[in-house]
């Protein structure tokens, strides 16, 4: 046998190993045989040891511990800024980018928005094959927060991931050819997925999303040989008239007001992205997410903590049968899910060692739980909170008072989209710290006393599409500011160590590594890197996108890499963006060793505010309220900033504002997801629509010719 290389764990070494003598040769790296061999290997003990291996990058958040931090540092504090491109791969989409690759023998897996899988050669940057699920573009209008995927989990030679319009499918890994797919949603109801799955013991787990849509939140798990349902574990209480599904249910049934009929909104609760295992202990933990409606007064009006709702929750992967929960926000009423990054450590707390898991969701809160019993040890704020004062000892929030918006106006911090959302954070043990994509986006809340499940009649935030908040966002202007930062936070001490501001909200994910580092991209297009101990900016450059997503790092024939999938997007990034340029998704892959140019910007041509659009400004108050009940969400408001990955109105050809009603009527713009409002909007209302958006941009371009 000749030219026998080095590979990453002694078991992926044998097979390889037994497999070439066999055939008398070395396997060719990126063929079939090669992909089946080192795929195949990636059994329980592989996945278990990638917490002592980050040579490859074999799941979502690279380990069970979910802790992003990698031991390779051959890239280092002293030499990143050596850093040069190896390959770029195009993803072929403007629309938003979430995935985290994953990695084994220089063979990346990466989904892009729509759910298209994508294997890639690392060696090279060439596509090896890839899977569009064929998602039907109608499904778009049912994602709250763009057309999205998170990712894939590998395991005995397959591929799975989840679809948009709720498909968990196998593939080869091999080959890209499916091998089962199992519909894991009710169609009938308003559910999507853009979460990555996880294998825990030979069980694929895929939750959901669409508890804004008024839905019940469950999780599953599949046989991931036979794709055949093994348990299910629902998040909220059914309809008290039927058996409870699992026996947590009766209890968590009596801290929810059956009055509201929470059921016939199915309460909510979805469980759309964060995981984490623990196999020692043999318990998953799930994070949950908010309440259908939103406001809990419409969904639960005598009250109560509405179990388990924005909860931490720890069931037995084999079974799926409840040990624990902890409930950080009890009775949300603000969007407060518990979804985001569950980090598993062993922390040394007032001189005892304890197994915690970490999260630090949209509340702006940073929570130490006990991963053992779900008890509580710690929170404190990371950001600025108006909606609680702190957490007693029992580990509940002590509300302010007036946080409901009960009357009035008032303005929730953070708001809906969180102190932290979806990117993930990370854990670098060498220097304790937590590294955290902090943030404000600050929303005012009213209450909204004509509120009617599944109706646009009160003129409700998204309430035409599907939505159901059950408050509205006030006219009346927040006072906070808008912001974003790298934030490096000890769990132990609960504060804050350094933080790194950028421009503005919506950064991505982190990754941390023994070298010393902390990547990071940035909304306003860059990829940067810093010291993990004080925040020093070491090395940067320019991606022509915002960055959402998180980075991975992972060794191949020797030498380190790093990659971003680069791509503007999700529920901010829609509808506002803080970048000249505009370039399509991207996989960006760097080395010490790389000399390739990076790939030229793409800045497009700024455009003028839209004007000469006839209209009656009769019509204006009746538009504004179609406006933000069916268009606010993707397209923002008129004029006012530059627009995200789909385009602001206010900058339109006049031509195309005229003839509204043949985008919002038809199925012209179907394959971009831009829905068919036939049936829900009339022409008389596109008018009205037609209205509101040039008497907008008249006022805004008024103001800025006072302003010169």
């Amino acid at each position: 046998m000749r030219n026998f290389v080095k590979f990453t764990t002694p078991f992926v070494a044998f097979i390889l190993f037994c497999t070439a003598c066999k055939n008398e040769d070395v396997l060719v790296k990126g063929t079939p045989a090669h992909l089946t061999a080192v795929t195949s290997a990636i059994n329980d003990k592989a996945l278990v040891n990638a917490e002592n291996d980050s040579k490859n990058w074999l799941s979502y958040g690279l380990n069970y511990s979910e802790n992003r931090f990698s031991q390779l540092e051959e890239i280092s504090e002293e030499n990143v800024d050596k850093l040069g491109l190896v390959w770029s791969y195009d993803l072929n989409s403007i629309r938003g980018v979430e995935a985290t690759p994953v990695v084994i023998d220089g063979i990346m897996y990466v989904t892009a928005p729509w759910s298209i899988v994508h294997a890639i050669d690392t060696r090279t940057g060439e596509q090896i094959w890839s899977y569009d699920p064929k998602v039907p573009r109608e499904t778009g209008i049912k994602a709250c927060c763009d057309v999205v995927n998170r990712g894939v989990a590998l395991y005995k030679g397959k591929v799975f991931f989840a679809s948009l319009d709720g498909r968990l499918i196998a593939l080869d890994a091999a080959t890209g050819t499916k091998v089962w797919e199992q519909v894991t949603l009710d169609t009938t109801k308003n559910y999507t997925i853009t979460g990555a799955p996880r294998v825990f013991k030979g069980r694929v787990i895929i939750g959901n999303g669409g508890a804004e849509y008024g839905v019940r939140g469950y999780i599953t798990a599949y046989d991931s040989e036979s794709g055949e349902q093994a348990w299910r574990w629902y998040s909220v209480p059914g309809n008290p008239d039927d058996a409870y599904e699992q026996p947590e249910l009766e209890m968590a049934a009596k801290t929810w007001d059956p009055s509201g009929k929470y059921w016939e909104l199915g309460g909510g609760g979805t469980m759309w992205d964060a995981m984490a295992y623990d196999p020692e202990l043999n318990l998953m933990y799930v994070g949950v997410g908010n309440g259908s409606p939103w406001n809990r007064r419409l969904r639960s009006p005598g009250g109560g903590d509405n179990l388990f709702l924005s909860s931490i929750v720890a069931l037995d992967p084999d079974d799926g049968s409840y040990k624990w929960h902890y409930q950080g926000t009890p009775g949300d009423h603000w969007d407060y899910t518990a979804t985001q990054s569950l980090i598993l450590a062993d922390l040394e707390i007032e001189g005892s060692k304890r197994k915690v898991i970490m999260q630090a969701p949209k509340n702006g809160f940073f929570f130490v739980i006990d991963r053992t019993n779900g008890e509580f040890i710690s929170a404190q704020n990371f950001v600025d909170v108006n909606w609680a004062k702190g957490y007693d000892e029992n580990g509940r929030p002590m509300e302010i008072e007036g946080a409901e918006y009960k009357s009035g106006a008032y303005e929730a911090i953070p708001g809906p989209n969180g102190a932290h959302n979806w990117h993930p954070m990370s854990y670098n043990p060498n220097t304790g710290l937590v590294y955290i994509p902090a943030q404000g986006i600050p929303v005012v809340f009213e209450d909204d006393p004509n509120w009617v499940a599944n109706s646009a009649a009160s003129g409700g935030f998204m309430s035409g599409t599907g939505w159901n908040t059950g408050g509205l966002m006030s006219a009346v202007p927040p006072q906070s500011a808008t912001f974003g930062h790298l934030l490096a936070w000890d769990p132990v001490k609960q504060k804050a160590a350094w933080k790194v501001d950028h421009i503005g909200p919506w950064n991505g994910g982190t990754l941390s590594t023994a070298g010393n580092l902390v990547f990071q991209g940035s909304a306003d297009g860059r990829f940067l890197a810093y010291n993990a101990t004080n925040g020093d900016k070491l090395w940067e450059v320019p991606v022509g996108s915002g960055v959402v997503a998180a980075p991975v790092t992972y060794e191949v024939d020797g030498r380190q890499y790093v990659s971003i999938a680069a791509g503007w997007g999700g529920s901010y990034g829609m509808s506002a963006h803080h970048t000249e340029s505009q370039s399509p998704g991207k996989i960006y892959t760097f080395s010490l060793e790389g000399k390739t140019p990076m790939p030229a910007l793409e800045i497009p041509e700024p455009k003028p505010i839209v004007s000469g659009v006839a209209y009656n400004p009769k019509d204006i108050g009746a538009g504004t309220k179609l406006y933000i009940s069916y268009c606010a969400m993707c397209h923002g408001v008129p004029a006012v900033g530059n627009g995200g990955n789909i385009p602001n109105l206010g900058y339109s050809d006049k031509v195309k504002i005229e003839n509204l009603k043949n985008f919002v009527l038809t199925d012209a713009l179907k394959e971009l997801g831009m829905p068919n409002f036939s049936g829900k909007l009339t022409e008389d209302d596109v008018t009205k629509i037609q209205a509101f958006i040039q008497g907008t941009a008249d006022a805004v371009s008024a103001q800025l010719a006072a302003s010169k």
